[in-house]
């Protein structure tokens, strides 16, 4: 029996809209990262992209589970000497939402060559809104 290595030929990817409403933050970025690696299909490769675009409805509704909202922070450095700067992520939620799931997504994603692809799939938005409605996206439903 011959190993199976999926081609960009083998299949097609969908669109897919995700309503992010009361969902947990980490719950819906590993379910996220899932969906745009294509670990959701029977054809998964490692070593090809075969993932989803994935649409991201009402990010600025996420649910943070017990005292992350007031006491986890999100760091970065801004490359000066000294100059590390944090946020908890209340304010991240209430200033950009839709970094705060993009940052969790892209933090469970592998770090290789795939990851600039993976990422140029998702698609986060704060309110009800998107502009991709062209695509026809489907409607999925994730696990809370």
């Amino acid at each position: 029996m011959k190993t199976f290595h999926a081609k960009k030929t083998d299949f097609t990817r969908d669109w897919v809209v995700v309503d992010a409403k009361d969902m947990p933050l980490g719950r819906l970025a590993s379910q996220v990262a899932a969906r745009l690696r294509g670990k959701h299909r029977p054809i998964y490769t490692p070593n090809v992209d075969c993932g989803d675009f994935v649409i991201v409805i009402n990010a600025d509704k996420i649910v943070l589970t017990g005292k992350k909202h007031d006491e986890k922070l999100y760091h970065w450095h801004t490359g000066y000497t000294g100059h590390i700067k944090s946020l908890t992520y209340g304010q991240l939620l209430e200033n950009t939402p839709d970094k705060m799931l993009w940052l969790a997504v892209k933090r469970m994603l592998p770090r290789n060559k795939l990851r600039k692809n993976y990422l140029g799939k998702l698609k986060v938005y704060g309110g009800a809104e998107h502009p991709h409605s062209a695509q026809q996206p489907k409607a999925v439903n994730l696990t809370k």
